[in-house]
């Protein structure tokens, strides 16, 4: 294929024909294992490039190809791909993945139509972005150890739940309290979410130590979102990361017990540290059941993936655990509350309380059961990560000098099979990328009157990418400056191409719906 060189010259004998297929030539075709989450990508859960096809040569019409945008905005992504999100609900830790992320057709370098840029269409064009890149996930409350830790807006529901069933419990306690035993409760739910925190500071800290990336620590409903951006890298550190939560809430039970040694049980102060003891018992004895997204369940994923040296088949594993899970809670929470093995007294007739114990387990069911799921589809993600490179995803570019009319620009490209133009300036150093949907905007009567300067974007730094990216780094440099277009280059510094974010999105998709 034809590459433009250093100095703006087209450099021959760099076709990568091999590589080369357009993600567009093909239709399109979701924290991380475990509790959660990478994507992603995405990417989400979250988040392919198969080597194959040959670009045109110069003459060639150009393959069909994709829809870019000038300023799309980022696709609702599932999972940043390579993140977990270790979740501690407020009675168990389910943890979801990172959501759908960018596609490819087949796997090198996109495919175009008769001309390069005439039959664009309107498409996402930015990179893939996690949705809490553009929506923070509620009021920050500080930022322990340099994470961010928000409160969603859905922890105020579930705290005036507390305060509600809780105020109610400590009023047949101590009558004598009155009203202000709803208010002992909203303590109660506050401090019960402290614990929560700490839970999840003990994945932090172990992600931390292992120089795993946090993204930021979410408390919402049912607990709390521990965003760990990478895959620990061995079974020893995932059971590690996954085993410190639940190691956390019982050693805070166990001080709630030695601290209700040393008070009155009958009292507020005894009250309290009877129920904080009993909830981190609960959040740590759930969290351990071994299952995804549960705690328990990374667990058995890092025991397994010791032993066959596959965490794609720990994680099968154990999110089929999870599944398995769901059902026993959707069905036998609701029977142990109903015949009184939980210390409630049995009851015979369905009640309010008997919809209300239905309605939780329902609720649990389906947080583990669709963790449990983007588990396996982030795990399809890291799996197909690596086969999105910058190299076959890259079109090829001719250089044009600022003053070039639209038309030679586009006729030099459609000569050369290229589908990219490249301003440069009097010594051939590239100072712009002409926007694909800028192109497609411009009447093609109108075109031999519009230079191509007027329709490019300046190159900033973050704009220029190694051809060398690939996986979650490649995804890491497009989030890290959203734009268009990209400007690829060899190490050496020579112009290898131009790589557009809708190529990317479009392989993402595709590496996604792929199966393993």
């Amino acid at each position: 294929m034809d590459v433009s060189g250093g100095r703006g010259q087209p450099r021959p004998g760099n076709d990568e024909s091999a590589e080369h297929t357009g993600p567009e030539a093909q239709a399109p075709g979701g924290t991380g294992d475990g509790p959660t989450t990478p994507s992603a990508p995405t990417p989400a859960d979250g988040t392919d490039a198969r080597p194959g096809g040959h670009a045109p040569g110069p003459g060639a019409p150009p393959p069909e190809r994709g829809t870019p945008q000038d300023t799309g905005a980022a696709p609702d992504d599932a999972p940043a791909p390579g993140q977990d999100r270790h979740r501690t609900p407020a009675h168990t830790e389910p943890v979801a993945d990172r959501p759908a992320r960018p596609s490819q057709a087949s796997a090198g370098r996109p495919e175009h139509p008769d001309h390069p840029f005439a039959h664009s269409g309107s498409g996402k064009g930015q990179p893939p972005q996690r949705p809490e890149e553009r929506k923070r996930g509620g009021l920050l409350m500080g930022r322990p150890f340099g994470v961010p830790v928000y409160v969603a807006p859905s922890w105020f529901l579930v705290a005036i739940l507390i305060t509600w069933v809780f105020g109610g419990q400590i009023d047949r306690v101590l009558p004598e309290l009155g009203a202000v035993s709803y208010l002992v409760s909203l303590f109660f739910a506050v401090a019960f979410y402290a614990s929560v925190l700490v839970h999840e500071l003990a994945h932090t800290l172990a992600a931390l130590r292992f120089k795993l990336p946090v993204r930021r620590i979410q408390l919402q409903f049912f607990g709390g979102v521990s965003e760990i951006e990478k895959e620990a890298e061995t079974p020893g550190r995932e059971f590690v990361l996954a085993f410190v939560g639940p190691l956390l809430s019982l050693v805070l039970a166990g001080l709630f017990y030695l601290g209700l040694l040393a008070v009155d049980p009958g009292s507020v102060p005894g009250v309290l540290l009877a129920g904080l003891m009993v909830s981190n018992l609960i959040v740590a004895a759930f969290n351990l059941l071994p299952g995804l997204p549960l705690d328990g369940g990374r667990m058995l994923r890092a025991v397994v993936w010791a032993i066959t040296g596959k965490p794609m088949t720990g994680t099968v594993v154990a999110a089929w655990v999870g599944r398995a899970l769901a059902v026993c809670v959707l069905i036998g929470l609701p029977l142990l509350t109903q015949s009184g093995a939980l210390g409630s007294d049995a009851v015979d007739n369905v009640g309010m309380d008997t919809v209300l114990d239905a309605l939780l387990a329902a609720i649990l069911a389906a947080i583990i059961w669709t963790g449990a799921g983007n588990s396996l589809r982030m795990a399809r993600l890291r799996e197909h990560l690596p086969e999105l490179r910058a190299r076959t995803l890259t079109r090829r570019a001719v250089p044009v000098e600022s003053d070039t009319p639209l038309s030679e620009g586009l006729r030099r490209a459609n000569a050369a099979g290229a589908r990219a133009l490249v301003v440069v300036d009097a010594d051939g150093v590239p100072v712009s990328l002409v926007r694909e949907a800028a192109i497609v905007g411009v009447p093609e009567h109108r075109r031999p009157w519009v230079p191509v300067g007027t329709l490019a974007q300046d190159i900033t730094e973050g704009m220029r990418v190694s051809a060398e990216l690939a996986g979650e780094e490649l995804l890491d440099a497009l989030r890290a400056t959203p734009a268009t277009e990209y400007l690829v280059v060899e190490e050496t510094g020579e112009i290898y191409g131009v790589l557009s974010a809708a190529d990317v999105e479009r392989a993402f998709v595709k590496a996604m719906a792929r199966p393993s």
